[in-house]
């Protein structure tokens, strides 16, 4: 067997290991080391030393000792260590912990009940008010988290059964929900853009650049759809009763959206324009969002020592995950390019001499299948790797492709059969709020991000304005 089949037979284990549910860093690490033990497999170098010794026969001990350094004496061992050393010296990623820590603070000082309250009221002559609530809170709390099964959580807990209260049709309500809290991955500062620069060495600030107007663009997408769906057919989302907003002035509502509104509007924005206009690097910026996180917690009176414990400990978890699929993934993908996988699948792109357009359709096709059973940072760092050596074949510009990416990634969490989304949000609905309601429901939103991908297409500057504008070509 050649070794460009063994890199196939490499990548085609891992992916029954990932369906078989085996988690996917230690895998990658396992797949990289053991198939890398044959590519880099050298007997003189490995047991040279074993021999010299065998041939001094000082002891027994003294030939085991060699037998295993020789053993070890792969490397593959070398690899692991510097791919390791590699991602924890990376100072792109020290922002992930961070952006988390502040996603996970804001999560916990609940601001995000006072938020969605004051939107509601504040927006309750627009039809499907607290729908509309509920999308831009979802938009504002993602963008603070990029957290989707915790924004998609914590909205279903609040906003869910205040709209099946006021009678709302229980597809469209799901449907809000399950959207808006996907938003998180696309706008800035989102983790998922970092991890896309980290893999692709693009500049993480013009990642952010690239994907502010195509994320902005999405959720006003969704926020007609959710206004011109209630008044359409105003029975879905019923008009707000006085006792559902009560009796507020126009000085008591903007009091109330000063209080609960500006001040996380405002930490996002100055986290979020220091990255973008240089004031600070992407770590930096995040630091200050952590800090102003924990001030934000702190004015709420919500910050507790429970609650900060559990946010050091998610962060110090996701962190770690995140971390150890890099390691993982470098090391799967520098034995699967050493054995000529890489070279084996450019060749045959390059030999069916199809079209750059026909490329970014597979190409995103095959994304979104791979979105029903992967979470996007497996897709990042394992499935996009192979396409990227090949989009200078097709002159794509991988800022470019990474937002296409980034917005395709939302079809992961909203498209049957494993749609994240939904099985987040059923896991604290209400009993008679069943899977095929909240499918159905999500299933328009999943149109409107083919439609925001379909206009990207064929409005490029819709990514490439932005970061001209700013940093110049």
């Amino acid at each position: 067997m050649s070794d460009p089949i063994v890199a196939v037979v490499m990548l085609l284990i891992l992916i029954l290991a990932i369906f078989l549910g085996f988690p996917v860093a230690f895998t990658l690490a396992a797949l990289g080391v053991a198939f890398g033990y044959y590519a880099y497999f050298d007997a003189a170098r490995m047991w040279g030393s074993y021999h010299r010794a065998v041939e001094a026969a000082a002891d027994d001990w003294t030939q085991m000792e060699a037998w295993i350094g020789g053993f070890f004496n792969n490397r593959i061992f070398d690899l692991f260590v510097n791919q390791t050393y590699s991602v924890m010296s990376n100072d792109v990623l020290t922002a992930i912990p961070l952006f988390l820590f502040m996603g996970y603070v804001v999560e916990r000082a609940n601001i995000v009940d006072r938020l969605f309250s004051t939107l509601f009221i504040a927006s309750r002559r627009i039809p499907g008010s607290m729908a509309v609530a509920a999308l831009v809170t979802c938009t504002l709390f993602a963008t603070a988290t990029g957290i989707v099964g915790a924004v998609v959580t914590l909205m279903g807990l609040l906003a869910l059964p205040a709209m099946l209260k006021a009678k709302y049709d229980v597809r469209y309500a799901s449907g809000v929900i399950c959207a808006g809290g996907t938003l998180g991955i696309l706008i800035p500062p989102s983790i998922m853009l970092i991890v896309y620069a980290a893999t692709s060495g693009v500049s993480v600030v013009r990642m952010y650049a690239a994907a502010l107007i195509p994320g902005l663009m999405l959720a006003g997408l969704y926020l007609a759809y959710v206004v011109g769906r209630a008044v359409l057919q105003p029975g879905l989302a019923p008009k707000p009763t006085r006792e559902q907003v009560g009796d507020h002035s126009a000085l008591e509502i903007a009091w109330m959206m000063l209080i609960s509104f500006v001040p996380l509007a405002v930490l996002i924005l100055a986290v979020l324009g220091a990255i973008l206009f240089g004031i600070a690097t992407p770590s930096e910026a995040a630091a200050v969002g952590a800090i102003g996180g924990l001030l934000l917690a702190v004015a709420y009176r919500a910050l507790t020592w429970q609650r900060l414990k559990e946010s050091v400990y998610l962060t110090a978890r996701t962190s770690a995950m995140v971390c150890w699929l890099f390691v993982g993934s470098a090391t799967f993908a520098s034995v699967f390019a050493y054995l000529g996988g890489q070279q084996l699948i450019s060749d045959f792109v390059t030999g069916l001499d199809i079209s750059p357009l026909m490329f970014l359709l597979v190409a995103q096709l095959i994304i979104f299948i791979l979105g029903w059973p992967l979470e996007w940072t497996e897709i990042i760092v394992i499935f996009i790797p192979i396409f990227l050596p090949l989009l200078p074949h097709f002159g794509i510009d991988p800022l470019f492709f990474g937002v296409l990416v980034a917005v395709n990634l939302q079809t992961a969490f909203l498209s049957p059969p494993m749609a994240m989304s939904a099985y987040y949000l059923k896991g604290i609905a209400p009993d008679h709020v069943t899977l095929p309601d909240i499918f159905r429901g999500m299933m328009p939103y999943l149109l409107i991000v083919i439609l925001c991908m379909v206009i990207i297409y064929l409005v490029p500057d819709t990514v490439h304005w932005l970061p001209s504008l700013i940093y110049g070509r």
